[in-house]
C-alpha cells in the first residue's frame, strides 16, 4: 500500500514478493544526501561498474579515466595487449596524475608519469623511475647518499582496481575482493558475448546532466507503463501486449515486439524484437531493433539529486549515414521525454508527501532494482 508521510514515519522494507503491499524502496533513499554518501561505499564501491569499450584504446600506452563517486582510475592497455585499470593516484604522496581523459578523446602514453615530483610508472604498474632528488639526501643534512635506500618498483607502484569484460565492455571493481563479473552478470555475459559487439565502433556520445536521484532515471528505464502516455512516436512500431519484460539477479531485459517485422539486415541481432538490458546499478545496453548497432548507457549519479546519462552509440563505422543520423534523432528524444517525467517525479519525491510508493504489476523489474539497493544498504 502507499504509506503517506502522516506523522508516524511509517515505512518498511521492500518485499521479497511484489504481491505483498509495501513492495518500493522508501522514498527517502531517493532524496537523503546520507544515502547517496552511503552508495559510494556499498554500491558502487562494491558491485562492478561500467568503464567503457576497449575498442576506444586499441594500442599500446592508450588510456582513459573514469570517475565513479569520489574514485577515479585510469584504464589503458599494456605491453601485453591486456586492458589494466589503476586509481589515478601517485604513490608518492597521492597527487592525481593524468587530467580527465574520455573514453571519446583517450590519450596515449609510453609511461604514466606524475606531474607533481615526476614519479613515472610502467604500463603494469610497476615504479620505473623517480628524479635524482629521490637517490640523493643533499638537502638532507642528517643523511648521507649512500644511507638513502632504493625504491621496489612493485612495492610502490599504482594500486590496482580489478578489471573484467564483457565482449567489449569493461567493467571495474573497487572491492578487495569483488564477486567475480560473470558471477554477477550470469546470463547476460553469455549472451551478449554471442553477439559481434566488438565490431562496431564508437560513433556518438550525448552527455546530459538531469535533476534527480539517479534511481528515480533507472526505475524509469525499467518499466514501459508510462510509454503509452508518454512515447506516443515510438511505441507506433511496437505491440505492447506481445512485450515482456524478464528479471535476473542483478540484471532485467525488456523485450519490445515490433508490430510489423522489420528487414533482418538492420539488426545486429536475430531476435524480431528490440532488447533493452539493464545490468545493476548503473549501466545499460540497448539492441534498438530497427538499427544495425547498438547503444549503451551510463546512468552516472553526481550527488542523490543529480545525474549524468551518458548515451553512446556504435555503428559499423563510426561516420554516420543519414538514417543512422535519423535513428539518434529518435533515442534522443525519447531520452529528453523521460527526463521531463523524472523531473517531475523527483520533484513530487522531494516534496515530503510520500513516505513509501506502491508498484504496479509490470513494475516487476524495478521491484528487483529496488531490492538490490535495499541489499546494498543491509550488506
Amino acid at each position: 500500500m502507499t504509506r503517506w508521510n502522516d506523522g508516524s514515519d511509517r515505512v518498511e522494507a521492500v518485499s521479497p514478493d511484489i504481491t505483498e503491499e509495501t513492495n518500493a524502496l522508501p522514498t527517502r533513499y531517493f532524496t537523503d544526501p546520507d544515502v547517496w554518501e552511503m552508495e559510494k561505499e556499498k554500491v558502487f564501491g562494491t558491485y562492478w561498474v561500467y568503464a567503457g569499450h576497449v575498442n576506444c584504446i586499441p594500442d599500446t600506452g592508450d588510456f582513459f579515466t573514469r570517475t565513479v563517486g569520489d574514485r577515479q582510475v585510469i584504464v589503458l592497455r599494456d605491453h601485453d595487449g591486456e586492458v589494466r585499470s589503476f586509481y589515478n593516484v601517485c604513490a608518492h604522496r597521492g597527487s592525481e596524475m593524468v587530467e580527465d581523459t574520455p573514453m571519446t578523446d583517450p590519450g596515449n602514453a609510453r609511461r604514466i608519469k606524475c606531474p607533481y615530483h615526476l614519479w613515472t610508472y610502467d604500463l603494469d604498474g610497476d615504479l620505473a623511475s623517480t628524479p635524482r632528488s629521490f637517490e640523493h639526501a643533499g638537502m638532507n643534512a642528517d643523511l648521507e647518499d649512500e644511507d638513502v635506500r632504493e625504491l621496489d618498483p612493485e612495492a610502490n607502484g599504482l594500486r590496482d582496481v580489478a578489471t573484467e569484460r564483457i565482449g567489449p565492455f569493461v567493467f571495474v571493481n573497487f572491492d578487495d575482493d569483488p564477486l567475480p563479473l560473470a558471477e554477477q552478470a550470469a546470463g547476460l555475459k553469455e549472451e551478449l558475448e554471442a553477439l559481434p559487439l566488438g565490431e562496431y565502433e564508437h560513433a556518438r556520445r550525448i552527455v546530459s546532466e538531469v535533476e534527480c536521484n539517479w534511481k528515480t532515471f533507472g526505475g524509469n528505464y525499467s518499466e514501459c507503463d508510462h510509454c503509452q502516455a508518454n512515447h506516443q512516436d515510438w511505441i507506433e512500431g511496437i505491440s505492447l501486449n506481445e512485450s515482456e519484460l524478464e528479471v535476473n539477479d542483478y540484471y532485467w531485459v525488456l523485450h519490445y515486439t515490433h508490430a510489423e517485422d522489420v528487414d533482418d539486415e538492420l539488426r545486429i541481432h536475430d531476435e524480431h524484437e528490440a532488447k533493452f538490458y539493464y545490468f545493476w546499478p548503473n549501466f545499460t545496453v540497448n539492441m534498438y531493433g530497427t538499427a544495425d548497432g547498438y547503444g549503451t548507457y551510463i546512468i552516472d549519479p553526481i550527488d542523490e539529486g543529480r545525474f549524468q546519462l551518458v548515451a553512446d552509440y556504435f555503428f559499423e563505422s563510426a561516420e554516420l549515414s543519414e538514417e543512422e543520423e535519423e535513428f539518434v534523432r529518435t533515442s534522443r528524444q525519447l531520452q529528453e521525454e523521460d527526463f521531463e517525467l523524472v523531473e517531475r517525479q523527483y520533484r513530487g519525491q522531494n516534496a515530503g508527501a510520500l513516505g513509501q510508493a506502491q508498484l504496479g504489476p509490470n513494475e516487476h523489474t524495478l521491484h528487483r532494482f529496488h531490492r538490490l539497493a535495499q541489499e546494498a544498504y543491509d550488506a
